[in-house]
């Protein structure tokens, strides 16, 4: 009998979460609650922006919450395939880093 502990498996793919193309106040309690959920898994996880065409303050606050909360426990959750608006957005708002993004031409 095998008493190892299951492991993810290295090569199964991230657990993602595809954000709307419009994330406002009134999606952004389903967003949350996806959100939690993501983070309740075993380890990394990505968050899809691809389709982003609009992005409000609410939807933007959960994001850093969820980077921030990932951080702390020593997870990470990656931006993945960020669409213009989505980078746009954030850059304006100046929350790249808090929100996990690399934009490109930023500074380090």
């Amino acid at each position: 009998m095998n008493s190892t502990p299951n492991q993810p498996d290295s090569h199964e793919p991230l657990p993602v979460l595809k954000l709307p193309a419009n994330g406002t106040t009134a999606s952004a309690e389903s967003l949350r609650a996806q959100l939690v959920a993501l983070l309740e898994g075993p380890g990394p996880a990505a968050i899809d922006a691809s389709e982003v065409e609009n992005i409000g303050q609410a939807v933007l606050q959960l994001l850093v919450a969820a980077q921030t909360e990932a951080r702390a426990a020593g997870q990470a959750i990656e931006i993945t395939d960020p669409s213009p608006a989505f980078c746009e957005r954030v850059d304006q708002c100046r929350l790249a880093e808090p929100i996990g993004l690399q934009l490109e031409g930023a500074e380090a």
